[in-house]
């Protein structure tokens, strides 16, 4: 994240930019290695890189066979509430649920959630603070299917005296 100082208000606050970065996906490049996977399964296990669990990765590598492409998810929010339009859908010959490719937890599936406890997980972008170099999925995809890039700015006020921890200003 940049904060760059876009001007000084005389009520004691001052105007600054905030660059929002996300995980961007190109499933074009995706070679279904699925080295992502276990970089964030080992990234988040307890102790941190004690274990590779899959199952724990909060990014999944799918096939689509329709377009004979890898698409990497990243989990999203957890839901309370199931799906009301739920149907199979043929492709090929083979049959996926309408929820093969989403992105939430949600009390019909165990697809992005912790296993043993059932806890939704979500993609927190490695957290915070955030590993040297980006998110681990996005270092450890050899043929940049996953980058971390700007998503969007943000203009937000601080007090003139306060400066956000660990932020630099350019």
């Amino acid at each position: 994240m940049h904060i760059l100082p876009i001007s000084k208000e005389k009520s004691g606050m001052k105007k600054i930019i905030k660059t929002i970065k996300t995980i961007k996906i190109d499933p074009s490049k995706c070679t279904g290695c699925r080295a992502c996977e276990m970089a964030c399964s080992t990234f988040h296990a307890k102790p941190k890189y004690a274990t590779i669990n899959p199952a724990s990765s909060r990014i999944r590598v799918f096939w689509d066979e329709e377009n004979d492409v890898y698409v990497p998810i990243l989990a999203g929010e957890y839901t309370q509430a199931e799906c009301n339009s739920r149907y199979i859908v043929t492709i090929n010959k083979r049959e996926y649920g309408e929820c093969s490719f989403c992105r939430s937890s949600c009390p019909s599936r165990d697809l992005f959630k912790e296993p043993g406890s059932g806890i939704a997980l979500k993609c927190d972008v490695c957290g915070e603070p955030m590993p040297e170099g980006g998110p681990m999925c996005v270092q450890w995809c050899a043929n940049g299917a996953l980058t971390y890039a700007p998503e969007r700015t943000e203009e937000m006020e601080l007090p003139e005296e306060e400066e956000e921890p660990g932020v630099e200003e350019l």
